[in-house]
């Protein structure tokens, strides 16, 4: 069994880097320089324009090729400058992408702490309680479907900081699928460890430690995964509204900048990240989870 999932990881393995060489040609051939003829490219131009064009120092006599999409080759140039050195600050609207990184994660990471904290204890509670959880379903169907970006321009008039604003959104969030599936996973708990831990005499908080919280931790890392997906989301689109810091912010500025090799080259930062923080809670959740 072992040796055919060795196998099959490792056909996986070269289907995904023949997938990534086919696409990578796909690119190089579509990006491809056109070359026209000196006489056709003068030939249509006014006097005027060719008068212009002297004056603007181009040579009408060489070939004239199109400026497009940018090339493989100019993309392995943008990752080699953009990763040499990560870490310069040039001034408020300069610096490297793991600064920006920096800023983007911190935010998250502490937008996604404050909903942690607020978001497994309610969801504990909303859990045990059958009435509480009926009464308070409607405000978590209401509140649950608002885009968190809705949320920002209220956040801006409230709190009048583009940083903190940031966090808060990404709070608003990230706290519904860990309360959903808090509350999902406390309320899933078989009856039979609850009827042991009553026979036992054992006290709430014990039993809520010792008996819940383990048998509802898949669950409750579920949400905490799809959470920090949710966040990692928002977060780019959150930091192109509010700017400053950030890689949201450093996109947009590079689209103003017209780079699009930095901006090709953040899109595929922002991917990788986001697959290694799924990657980590993914662990953490199997790491959780029981085989019965």
């Amino acid at each position: 069994m072992k040796r055919t999932m060795n196998q099959l990881t490792l056909r996986s393995a070269l289907l995904s880097l023949l997938m990534l060489m086919g696409f990578l040609m796909i690119w190089h051939v579509a990006t491809l320089p056109t070359v026209s003829a000196p006489s056709a490219s003068v030939s249509g131009l006014t006097p005027e324009q060719i008068e212009y064009a002297k004056l603007m120092g181009k040579s009408l006599d060489a070939p004239q090729k199109s400026n497009g999409f940018p090339t493989p080759a100019q993309m392995g140039a943008t990752l080699v400058q953009q990763l040499s050195d990560p870490f310069y600050d040039n001034g408020p609207n300069d610096k490297g992408i793991a600064i920006q990184l920096a800023h983007s994660l911190g935010r998250v990471g502490l937008g996604f702490l404050l909903a942690c904290l607020v978001a497994v204890p309610v969801g504990f509670i909303i859990g045990m309680s059958p009435l509480l959880s009926k009464a308070l379903d409607p405000f978590i169907q209401v509140l649950k479907p608002i885009s968190p970006l809705a949320w920002m321009p209220l956040a801006l008039y409230t709190i009048k900081d583009s940083s903190i604003s940031g966090v808060f959104v990404i709070f608003i969030c990230s706290v519904w699928p860990m309360l959903i599936n808090t509350a999902f996973g406390v309320a899933s708990v078989r009856r039979d460890w609850l009827n042991v831990a009553l026979t036992l005499e054992v006290s709430p908080v014990r039993k809520a430690l010792r008996v819940i919280l383990p048998a509802a931790a898949p669950t409750i890392l579920t949400g905490m995964r799809i959470s920090m997906g949710i966040a990692w989301l928002v977060i780019v689109a959150a930091e192109m509204l509010v700017g400053g810091t950030g890689i949201g912010y450093f996109v947009w500025n590079e689209w103003n900048n017209l780079s699009l090799t930095n901006v090709i080259f953040a899109i595929g930062v922002i991917g990788i990240v986001g697959m290694l923080l799924d990657l980590a809670f993914g662990q953490l959740q199997k790491a959780v989870t029981y085989v019965e």
